[in-house]
């Protein structure tokens, strides 16, 4: 038997995480696809319905909060990233979710798990949740759910382990605290629900957790296929994946190229291992791209993964980066890859 009175829901997400999930699925997941937010949200009241016995016209979202790291608007204006920022911001309007942006530092993003955990812990004093859904990894969020366990509300948290081989023969490795897991009242590991381990979920409810080809992207970019086309990925590398050729997908136009200006980021020395250089970016793909790197006759690979404080969809071809030589089982790659300043960037002639 169904209860009857309203259940207070609050939604609470650590955007970086978020958005590495969401990068997972879309890059080396085999569904191709970014996660949902409106589907999540309907996944999460559908869920809770189900958890607390009640009628699912009676689950409703009365808060959601987005936490995460922002440029400075005139860096990310010099970095074209503000339309990318606003569209996404759109999505997040459209779906009645309040935006929580810190500023992002040389040393990335800081204090968005304590500004979450303050956030939640204030509204559900005054609102009175009566359910707390987390999407979220870190242990540091344990004594958040204890305090909220203190008031008497149930806390869901949403939670990814997942391992994969990268395009560039690495493992690549993703878990939730185990110990925050244990505390909670309503753990869902979403990696079983929506790879069919879990067989409470139809494949109809795992669909919807995801956006449909041709839609608007919600993971961050904020970008349709179409949008892509023209612009800096290439539409059919969008949700495209195959382990990369190297000798297929380097540039040739672009080795040895020089940027305006006569100048080149590539330092003639050989490389060492653990050495940090600098070079522009030469070609973006799928969730991968190529670095200048002369005078090696190849350009140097790197991942998605090994960005440091960087989203892989806010990167342009000729920003300046900076990385580490390391390698991988076809020969050299970069790693700890990081941003110059924006200022660095050479102009490019109309």
């Amino acid at each position: 038997m169904y209860d009857s009175h309203l259940l207070r829901i609050g939604i609470f997400y650590d955007g970086n995480y978020f958005y590495h999930v969401s990068n997972y699925y879309c890059y080396a997941h085999e569904r191709r696809s970014r996660l949902s937010i409106s589907g999540l949200h309907d996944f999460i009241k559908r869920l809770a319905g189900r958890f607390e016995g009640v009628e699912s016209k009676f689950c409703q979202i009365v808060d959601c909060h987005y936490f995460r790291g922002r440029l400075p608007a005139m860096e990310a204006n010099a970095r074209q990233i503000l339309l990318n920022e606003r569209m996404f911001d759109d999505i997040l309007m459209r779906e009645g979710v309040v935006t929580h942006y810190l500023p992002v530092t040389r040393g990335g993003e800081k204090g968005v798990d304590v500004c979450l955990a303050l956030e939640a812990l204030e509204l559900n004093i005054f609102k009175k949740f009566d359910v707390v859904a987390l999407i979220a990894s870190d242990g540091d969020y344990v004594p958040l759910v204890r305090k909220l366990n203190a008031l008497g509300t149930r806390v869901m948290v949403l939670g990814w382990d997942f391992e994969y081989i990268d395009d560039n023969g690495n493992e690549r490795y993703t878990a939730t605290s185990g110990k925050m897991m244990n505390e909670v009242t309503y753990p869902v590991w979403m990696h079983k629900v929506i790879d069919g381990q879990d067989s409470r979920f139809d494949i109809n409810e795992v669909n919807a957790l995801f956006v449909p080809t041709g839609m608007k992207d919600s993971s961050g970019s904020g970008y349709t296929r179409e949008d892509y086309n023209g612009g800096k990925m290439p539409k059919d590398d969008l949700y495209a994946h195959s382990v990369p050729n190297y000798d297929e997908v380097q540039p040739q136009s672009a080795r040895g190229a020089h940027y305006a200006g006569g100048e080149t980021d590539s330092m003639t020395s050989p490389h060492l291992p653990g050495e940090r250089r600098q070079s522009r970016i030469l070609q973006l793909k799928n969730g991968y791209g190529f670095l200048s790197n002369e005078p090696s006759p190849k350009n140097l690979f790197f991942f998605w993964e090994d960005l440091d404080g960087i989203d892989f969809n806010e990167l342009n071809v000729g920003d300046l980066l900076e990385y580490e030589i390391g390698e991988n089982e076809r020969g050299e790659c970069a790693r700890h890859i990081t941003r110059v300043n924006a200022e660095s960037r050479p102009q490019q002639d109309d």
